[in-house]
């Protein structure tokens, strides 16, 4: 089963509605923004982040258009540091390479030991976008039926202000 038609049955196990846009393989957020213009969703960047130790992992969500402080991401998790985590440490945790991070990944973190933070702005009524492991393709997802796919999988997640 491909990365997509895994992400696939999950959602549609969960009668999780989505919509799709298909494209050719894009690495950044500002690329795959080509191909989704004019569809109503918030942009979505997906940070993988990790301690100085390795031992703690976060997987956090923001809009596309913001920056994050990685200092006051650190405050708000309790570390002194916090850094991108390695492209190894991506593979182990979520499965995924770089340019392919997104919520579903989480499918792939058997140890469930990835923390999930959305910053406040773009939670609501307006579905976000994510890449279902695989970047030629680009979802568009309600927050509500998010909060479905992360409890049927185990996980809490938090809403942060950045």
């Amino acid at each position: 089963m491909s990365p997509y038609e895994q992400v696939k049955a999950e959602l549609d196990k969960l009668n999780i509605s989505f919509d799709i846009v298909e494209h050719p393989a894009v690495y950044t957020t500002e690329k795959a923004d080509e191909y989704i213009k004019g569809k109503v969703g918030i942009r979505t960047k997906s940070l993988f982040l990790t301690d100085r130790k390795k031992h703690n992992f976060y997987l956090v969500f923001m809009d596309d258009d913001k920056r994050l402080d990685m200092k006051h991401f650190a405050e708000i998790v309790g570390q002194k540091h916090v850094k991108f985590a390695s492209e190894a440490s991506l593979m182990e945790k979520l499965g995924l390479k770089p340019g392919f991070v997104s919520i579903f990944g989480l499918l792939n973190n058997k140890d469930h030991d990835v923390q999930v933070y959305f910053e406040k702005d773009i939670v609501g009524d307006i579905p976000l976008t994510f890449h279902p492991n695989d970047n030629t393709k680009t979802l568009f997802v309600g927050m509500n039926d998010l909060i479905k796919f992360l409890y049927d999988l185990g996980y809490e997640y938090q809403i942060i202000e950045m």
